[in-house]
């Protein structure tokens, strides 16, 4: 099943890829992707073969994964921020026939290649290398298999918030359909530009590709120590992708606020925003779209059909081609052709769905009649305190909701008597403030003593896992098991 091809008859000339101050078309997109195919077949590479990526966001990239595409083949671009050890483990798991770096390192025991020997776009060097044994043909490599909508096109790996990352192995139909009701909900097409500023090891950062290809919109692709303040200056753009934290940093400065502004799509999403800045994105008229999404589902699950006006309650309806069911337990199920095929796991696909296909997310949340999915934490971060299940994302949420708390983090902490306690971890505007004594007022009005933390403590940088933004649930765990963090006890009789 080609894509590539038929975005470039559809969309010819129309910029693809915006990288500094030159474009790239989809007619140049295709051209180099078959330019790609062929080189890896000439390497020995062939269809439903994966290849793996440690390369940063890049121009070369992109047309690497559309060459990949093209040939069959199938991408897995890993988290090349991971230390050398972490990577070569994750690669002797996957086993690949090819490794694809951004300069010149070697993994032993793989074929090593850069991406400059793949393509001269933009040139850095001639050079080869010898480590695969050369084919004699020219042509991109074939296969049967390599035109259908089932055929395997991706390994994205989990973001590991809980657990080892997993490699969840996608489809083309899991894209396809994927970026169809994307489209669907937020229009992407000819004269728009997204900033490419998730990574492309990242589900949300890949899944942009098939929808730039579907739709007609152009990517941008900023240089390696850019800003997203500069990026906003430098590129047309019209849509962005953005965490949390991005957000808050960009309303931190003025002249970012103001290009913000002109944009048609601000898409939040990859964890819980502060209410606080949620009411001053729309105080400053930005046009904000809430959204919840996994890896697994190949990107965005439900996410809202307009820039919210109001503080919202939930992430926002169930988008085209996905199926939600919530559990007698409350866990949210998903299912349909966006569902990726399973784990890959000693070169095994292990399918990861019951008996009546439904994928249990962990995820605990409600679905309105209208389709609003709200999600309210994850299950594996569930604890008993006194008898009660209590979620620590809804106790993150109620501190995310007084004056001056930027984030929370919750742990459960053991306790003699009830079992578990929750403690936070609180970052704030301000050194002092709000003071304690204004958190613990507060908490006790929004979720009650039982739920109220037990202890604080302020942190001025989080603990994040390796490439990512999200916070280190794990790390935090472990200090308050081992003690080892400072602490401001609420008085007993508070």
């Amino acid at each position: 099943m080609d894509i590539i091809g038929p975005a470039a008859t559809r969309f010819g000339n129309a910029p693809m890829l915006r990288i500094g101050g030159k474009t790239i078309s989809f007619t140049e997109c295709e051209r180099a992707a078959q330019k790609i195919a062929k080189s890896l077949g000439r390497k020995g590479v062939r269809a439903g073969d994966i290849v793996a990526i440690a390369a940063p966001n890049s121009g070369e990239m992109v047309l690497l994964l559309l060459g990949l595409l093209k040939a069959g083949m199938i991408a897995a671009p890993l988290n090349y921020r991971f230390p050398e050890h972490l990577l070569s483990k994750t690669l002797e798991r996957l086993n690949p026939r090819l490794v694809v770096t951004s300069h010149h390192e070697q993994f032993t025991r793989f074929s090593t290649v850069t991406l400059a020997s793949l393509l001269d776009y933009p040139s850095r060097g001639t050079e080869r290398s010898k480590t695969l044994e050369e084919s004699p043909t020219d042509a991109p490599p074939e296969s049967g298999a390599a035109n259908t909508m089932d055929r395997s096109v991706t390994i994205i790996h989990t973001s590991a918030s809980s657990g080892e990352a997993k490699a969840a192995l996608h489809s083309f139909a899991n894209h396809w359909y994927n970026a169809l009701g994307s489209n669907e909900n937020i229009a992407f097409g000819a004269g728009d530009c997204w900033l490419l500023s998730l990574p492309l090891y990242h589900i949300g950062g890949y899944s942009l590709l098939f929808r730039s290809l579907i739709s007609g919109g152009a990517l941008a692709l900023a240089e390696p120590d850019e800003s997203l303040g500069q990026s906003l200056q430098n590129f047309p753009l019209t849509h962005l992708s953005l965490v949390p934290t991005q957000l808050y940093r960009l309303l931190d400065d003025q002249k970012s606020t103001a290009l913000l502004r002109q944009l048609k799509v601000v898409l939040l999403g990859g964890s819980a925003a502060p209410k606080s800045l949620i009411e001053e994105a729309i105080r400053e008229a930005i046009p904000l779209y809430l959204s919840y999404g996994s890896t697994e589902m190949g990107s965005q699950i439900a996410t809202t059909p307009a820039p919210i006006t109001a503080t919202e309650q939930n992430s926002g309806q169930l988008l085209p081609y996905r199926e939600l069911s919530v559990a007698k337990d409350g866990e949210l199920l998903v299912k349909g052709p966006c569902l990726f095929q399973g784990y890959l796991r000693d070169g095994v696909i292990q399918p990861q769905t019951d008996r009546e296909g439904w994928f249990h997310t962990a995820d605990i949340g409600t679905l309105s009649k209208k389709g609003e999915v709200t999600v309210l934490g994850r299950k594996d971060n569930m604890f008993i305190s006194g008898g009660e299940n209590i979620h620590p994302e809804e106790i993150e949420r109620a501190l995310m909701m007084v004056e001056g708390i930027l984030e929370a983090l919750v742990i459960a902490a053991p306790d003699k008597e009830y079992g578990h306690r929750p403690v936070a971890f609180i970052k704030t505007a301000a050194a002092e403030t709000p003071d304690d004594a204004t958190v613990v007022e507060a908490m006790r009005s929004m979720v009650g003593k039982l739920k109220s933390p037990t202890s604080y403590s302020r942190v001025n940088e989080w603990t994040t896992l390796p490439g990512s933004q999200k916070i280190d649930r794990k790390f935090y765990n472990k200090l308050v098991l081992d003690g080892y963090w400072p602490l401001s006890p609420v008085p007993p009789d508070a």
